[in-house]
């Protein structure tokens, strides 16, 4: 599509530019439910050109997945589909399954969210590729088995040739993710569909793949719909942007422009609530606010009126075209400057940090902490034949009305961390101080009661972690019930809790089922502060929430934590959400602490070479800062923790061991690094030999 800078023109139509390689037109998907038909996509419209990028963002339940499995024919039979998908003057809409399999794999490929799910598990993955090959092209075994091989080499899978043997289980989750990014780009077709690539990975291996998407579009030339939360990674990879709403496309147009002027006030509220790794200020987080409508039961007018702070009443009794590439009344206003798209948005501002450690009491104290797990082999007679080192020598200290992050990849021991100081016994090796108490004095389940107390976990998806079977009010009287509170008691701390987390008191009669994420989520945290905990273990307390409802929750957590004088320890992967509320952060990598300090010091000057790599990876939601950006692609995956190298735990993928002298090699081969500390006497320390 083409921009002027005053006013958004219309798409393309086929004869001003190359002719699109997918066209959908009016295409609307309804599902059956029994409070009504749902109207999942309600008259999508685009035009996808070849080598070009089109990224699809929104809030779960817009209607991205369900329009790009309705471009794929992979609806379920009790869906009803209308409008038409055109690939190459062919309308898919229009095919039964059997024709809809001759397209499938040749002509349209599709990157899976989970890839586990994507490949078939009893064959390897040479064979899934060798067969998908066969399927469409007049191929022998050898020749497909070698295509299989090549293809394998192009999206950066290491000794291909052997790999190729290897069954799904036996690879990692980023390992599989290119080898369903290989079966997609393998009969070389001229439109590929991403849905959520990247959600399940860790940033480090998200970009890596995301290159790899790039280069497989490169090489075959196809146009590409990339489906993502992540506006970061939109900023950076797409060329066009449709935002949808409640089942349609509310604003479409070039990456650069929707990012630098937004129109519609949704799109701008989305961009407002998205925290950034490399913030040049302390812009706070503005929450979207209120909850999607239920597509069973859409109200008259606009869909987002009952959430915009600019609703006119004919918002509310009449839904705005699409025109100009923004579906609002306002656009006009919006566009000459008359009207801020932003309304009047309340928010939050960030805590202000000094960069000192503050005077609050010791709640936590971890010295030296240790935590092995036996690696065994054998189905009936197991017998161990080696060593896990989840957790190697950990030590930090946390105080009250302060937050301290654990980082890093997955496997590198921050949950286990977690997870022995919420067992509240002595641990393997090292000490455990929780309250000023060591945990490794405690002799009574009584004493194990009267501890845990003082300390509370808030889990990482509200849906799992609470009873289905209960209500609100049971759900937030069961710690009450089982610490002895009478009724009159219980009462009144049920209801304060409900204030205190910003839920209506009327929610009490809900059960789970019945509320959104962010609310499920703030009945977690609300649980957790039943019994007023002085420390609060939170296990990644926003990945499983919309950008918008994790805004929510950010300001939630920090204003809990100014007027309870809480102390929270944090396990989280996303830095970029970690800096608006942590006050200090240790980055783990391998089971170690690599680097610890004050948040703005650490993203400010980080010394260890994997903070750096950590932090490049993460998108920046602004095109132009993104493209920017010096990028670290760390090579490979995290190795296993069973078979830890002898000396720095990072040799195998630093970039500065490549550039290092050899005395350095050999120090950095051979010897643990010891913690030092930075040159200007702050508590900011790092693990290198090489810095």
């Amino acid at each position: 599509m083409t921009f002027a800078p005053a006013r958004r023109t219309e798409p393309r139509t086929e004869t001003s530019g190359p002719a699109p390689v997918l066209s959908v037109r009016d295409l609307r998907v309804t599902f059956p439910s029994e409070a009504g038909p749902v109207e999942a996509v309600r008259g999508v419209d685009f035009d996808l050109l070849p080598g070009r990028t089109l990224g699809i963002v929104g809030e779960s339940g817009s209607g991205k997945s369900a329009t790009a499995l309705a471009v794929l024919g992979l609806l379920p039979p009790t869906a009803r589909l209308g409008g038409q998908v055109l690939l190459g003057g062919r309308d898919l809409v229009a095919m039964d399954d059997r024709q809809l399999s001759q397209v499938r794999g040749k002509d349209i490929g599709m990157v899976f969210q989970d890839p586990m799910s994507a490949l078939t598990p009893i064959f390897s993955v040479g064979r899934q590729l060798s067969e998908a090959l066969r399927v469409h092209r007049e191929l022998s075994k050898k020749d497909a088995w070698e295509q299989a091989v090549e293809l394998l080499d192009l999206v950066g899978i290491p000794d291909p040739r052997e790999r190729a043997k290897a069954f799904p289980h036996e690879f990692s989750g980023g390992m599989r993710q290119r080898v369903v990014i290989a079966l997609a780009v393998a009969n070389r077709p001229s439109v590929l569909v991403a849905d959520e690539p990247t959600t399940a990975l860790d940033v480090t291996v998200q970009a890596q793949i995301l290159d790899v998407l790039r280069l497989a579009q490169h090489e075959t030339g196809a146009g590409l719909v990339l489906i993502t939360h992540d506006l970061g990674v939109v900023a950076g990879h797409a060329d066009e942007v449709a935002v949808m709403y409640a089942g349609r496309i509310v604003e479409h147009a070039g990456v650069d422009e929707l990012f630098r002027r937004p129109t519609m006030p949704y799109t701008v509220r989305l961009l407002a609530s998205v925290p950034t790794v490399d913030s040049v200020d302390d812009r706070p987080l503005v929450p979207v606010g209120g909850e999607p409508p239920s597509l069973a039961a859409l109200p008259g007018g606009c869909p987002f009126a009952p959430r915009c702070a600019l609703a006119l009443d004919v918002c509310r009794t009449t839904e705005p075209a699409l025109a100009g590439g923004v579906a609002c009344h306002r656009a006009s206003e919006i566009a000459d400057g008359s009207l801020d798209p932003a309304g009047e948005a309340a928010a939050v501002p960030p805590a202000v940090r000094s960069g000192e450690r503050g005077s609050g009491e010791v709640v936590l104290r971890v010295e030296d902490l240790v935590k092995t797990f036996p690696v065994t082999k054998g189905a009936l007679l197991k017998r161990r034949v080696g060593t896990l080192h989840a957790v190697n020598r950990v030590g930090f200290e946390l105080r009250a009305g302060e937050t301290l992050a654990l980082v890093g990849e997955s496997g590198s021991g921050k949950t286990t961390t977690l997870r022995e100081v919420l067992r509240l016994r002595a641990p393997e090796g090292g000490r455990i101080e929780v309250a000023g108490t060591d945990v490794a004095t405690l002799r009574t389940a009584a004493e194990v009661r009267a501890l845990r107390r003082e300390v509370q976990i808030v889990l990482q998806d509200p849906t799992d972690a609470l009873d289905p079977r209960l209500t609100v009010f049971d759900l937030l009287a069961e710690p009450l019930q089982a610490a002895g509170a009478d009724r009159t008691a219980i009462r009144d701390r049920v209801t304060r809790l409900l204030d205190l987390v910003g839920l209506d008191r009327a929610m009490g009669d809900r059960f789970p089922a019945a509320l959104s994420g962010g609310q499920r989520q703030r009945v977690g945290i609300a649980r957790a502060l039943a019994r007023e905990p002085r420390l609060l273990a939170l296990d990644e307390p926003l990945s499983a929430l919309d950008v918008s409802v994790q805004a929510e929750i950010i300001n939630l957590l920090a204003r809990l934590k100014r007027e309870l004088g809480l102390a929270y320890l944090v396990v989280a992967h996303d830095l970029a959400v970690v800096r608006h509320f942590s006050d200090r952060i240790a980055v783990m990598y391998l089971g170690h602490i690599v680097e610890s300090g004050a948040t703005e010091e650490i993203f400010a000057r980080p010394r260890h070479p994997y903070t750096r790599a950590l932090l490049s990876a993460i998108p920046v939601p602004d095109p132009e800062r993104e493209r920017r950006r010096e990028r670290i692609v760390l090579a490979g995956e995290q190795p296993s923790a069973a078979r830890l190298p002898e000396g720095c735990v990072f040799v195998d993928r630093c970039p500065l061991y490549r550039e290092a002298e050899e005395a350095v090699r050999a120090r950095c081969r051979t010897e643990r690094p010891a913690t030092a500390s930075a040159p200007d006497g702050s508590d900011h320390q790092y693990a290198c030999h090489a810095v």
